[in-house]
């Protein structure tokens, strides 16, 4: 029986001090709490993957073997109990054991059951013993299975094929970023690990598959924080005939599905913060949402072939607090930057902010109304980004003089540029 199995079973049963002596149950977990209450009576707490339940050991029913467990035993064994049931006089289910055996001794003890695992180093490092002393960490595994599964599930059922994909490449491509390096001995060959799928299944949507996607780990060789790993499992999805407006549909269908199975509904707590993921989501140009912060300054009133358009967008960004503008060479990178310092933070409910500048996009295709802008969107929640999307381009010309200009940054030594 597990934990959980044996609370739903006697749910309701047995009064306080009564036992069903016709039971005959066996459990098998680890020792959470010890008590000890002289030579003859001994509580413990057994914890498996489903829960917890309380065990009681006397001398009057164990023999030599109750010295055996009292003297023997340390926080974090883990033993199997067979026994009858009972509830005891405060009303709390129990074993009440008439047989043990320890499975696997625990030479180091538990963290301290009153302050548990409280260091955050500690317990990313030590992860095996956060999930044993923090349950609710186990929760978030579960939960997390939970939304890749269904992920899967929804996007096969609308027709998405998933493929997997090289994760060694001999070139970095398919975002800005620094990869990671290494060596392949017998092919005498440098070689990358992945800093994005979006190449090869590029490659396979251009060989005929109209829909085809991939959940798998990405690498970059950058910062660690709580918004940046270098190691990450991303979804990445492509779709032929289809634009940014029909990604964004999909997005808001595919969280708003998974949040009612793993989350039982559409407002969900995050910290301090309550999220409403009731559509329709708010969808804003970056142009607009960079005006709410900086009403004095419009970047859409911008001359894009005027050299003064560049100064005036560096003079307003550094009014505004924007700090490293003139690492910048254009006004839609001053206008990302603006962005991303003074509008990203404050992006609570989910937003989709659409309409990004060229110049930090190169794989989008150029908006069909609005000059020195792409089709390209970014979904925003609780101040982080969640999901980039973007109309594809198809022009070989103009992707040819994109690619020139991320070789040029490359050679200017900006590390986070693609490799082409």
């Amino acid at each position: 029986h597990t934990a959980s199995e044996l609370i739903k079973l006697y749910d309701g049963k047995l009064e306080g001090g009564e036992e069903d002596e016709e039971a005959n149950v066996s459990v098998a977990g680890r020792i959470m709490t010890r008590r000890l209450f002289g030579k003859k009576l001994a509580f413990f707490t057994l914890q498996d993957e489903t829960g917890t339940i309380q065990l009681q050991f006397e001398k009057s029913r164990l023999g030599d073997a109750f010295k055996e467990i009292k003297d023997w035993t340390d926080g974090g064994d883990i033993i199997g109990v067979k026994g009858t049931m009972r509830r005891t006089d405060k009303g709390e289910l129990t074993v009440f054991a008439k047989e043990w055996k320890m499975l696997t001794k625990s030479i180091l003890p538990l963290p301290d059951k009153y302050h548990g695992l409280q260091d955050i180093t500690k317990r990313y490092r030590q992860r095996h013993v956060d999930l044993i002393v923090n349950p609710n960490v186990r929760d978030t595994f579960r939960k997390r299975a939970m939304i890749t599964s269904k992920l899967r599930r929804l996007l096969d059922e609308q027709g998405f094929l998933e493929i997997e994909t090289p994760v060694l490449h001999t070139q970095s491509g398919g975002a800005e970023a620094k990869p990671f390096e290494t060596y392949h001995n017998t092919m005498d060959m440098e070689l990358t690990l992945r800093i994005a799928t979006e190449l090869h299944l590029k490659r396979l949507i251009v060989g005929g598959f109209d829909r085809v996607y991939e959940v798998g780990r990405i690498f970059r060789n950058e910062g660690v924080s709580t918004r940046h790993n270098p190691e990450f499992t991303s979804v990445e999805l492509y779709q032929a005939y289809a634009d940014y407006n029909d990604m964004m549909d999909l997005t808001e269908s595919l969280i708003c599905s998974i949040a009612k199975e793993v989350c039982g509904g559409l407002v969900v707590p995050y910290g301090e913060e309550t999220v409403s993921l009731e559509r329709p989501w708010r969808r804003v140009t970056m142009h607009d949402v960079v005006k709410e912060e900086m009403p004095d300054f419009d970047f859409a009133s911008l001359d894009l072939e005027d050299p003064e358009s560049l100064v005036k967008a560096k003079a307003a960004a550094a009014a505004a607090g924007v700090p490293d503008v003139n690492r910048v060479k254009s006004v839609g990178e001053v206008l990302n930057l603006c962005f991303e310092e003074l509008c990203e933070p404050k992006l609570i409910q989910p937003t989709f902010v659409i309409d990004y500048p060229v110049e930090v996009s190169p794989l989008a295709k150029p908006h069909r109304s609005k000059p020195g802008l792409v089709e390209r969107f970014e979904l925003f929640a609780v101040g982080r980004e969640h999901a980039n999307s973007f109309s594809e381009l198809t022009d070989p010309i103009d992707q040819r003089v994109r690619f020139e200009a991320q070789a040029e940054k490359k050679a200017a030594g900006d590390e986070e540029a693609c490799d082409v």
